[in-house]
């Protein structure tokens, strides 16, 4: 699994880092079959003097991207919303990918008269 943290408007810190870690594991402890994961943490300036921090996480898996995007006061709070989020999906995703139908025994051949 390749891993990008990037931040922008914002130095990641090693703290940072391994709480992104350490969350990502959920999803992968799901989900095992993740190639590339890219997340980028925003902090946004806004007019009001509001700051909005901003997490988003590109996952790439087999046959299908997942991106998610969380903003929040604070980028903890952010990332913990993302996380559930990104969790759900990846599930519902590992749901769709197993083959819920169940395979009906062959008629047999009835000679109608």
């Amino acid at each position: 699994m390749n891993l990008t943290i990037s931040g922008h408007h914002l130095e990641v810190t090693p703290a940072l880092r391994e709480y992104v870690l350490t969350k990502l594991e959920r999803v992968t402890r799901h989900f095992d079959q993740v190639v590339d994961v890219t997340v980028l943490l925003t902090v946004e300036k806004l007019k009001e003097k509001e700051r909005r921090q901003k997490a988003e996480v590109t996952l790439h898996v087999k046959g299908r991207d997942i991106f998610v995007e969380q903003s929040a006061e604070d980028l903890y709070a952010a990332i913990d919303q993302l996380m559930d989020k990104l969790d759900r999906q990846v599930v519902r995703h590992k749901d769709r990918l197993q083959d819920h139908h169940h395979v009906s025994p062959k008629r047999a051949d009835v000679n109608v008269i």
